[in-house]
């Protein structure tokens, strides 16, 4: 593979910082380690920083979660 010149370098880098194209070494690559946590059919949910300290794990969400729903008229007859 040819290396690029410091000139051509230069001209490939967008004015964003971002280069036209990456070239990974996907030989470095390993599995994802957190991919055994995830149960069939679960939804992953990001929350902000300031929810997150509230909520320390999955059951608390979730159970904070079923006292709304149960506060809140069922939609699924809604169109």
């Amino acid at each position: 593979m040819k290396k690029a010149s410091k000139g051509e370098a230069k001209r490939r880098v967008r004015n964003n910082g971002l280069r036209q194209e990456y070239r990974f070494d996907y030989a470095n690559a390993r599995p994802n380690r957190f991919a055994a946590r995830m149960r069939e059919g679960s939804v992953v949910v990001l929350l902000a920083p300031d929810v997150a300290k509230v909520f320390r794990d999955a059951a608390s969400v979730n159970a904070a979660l079923r006292a709304i729903l149960k506060a809140v008229p069922d939609q699924s007859n809604r169109k």
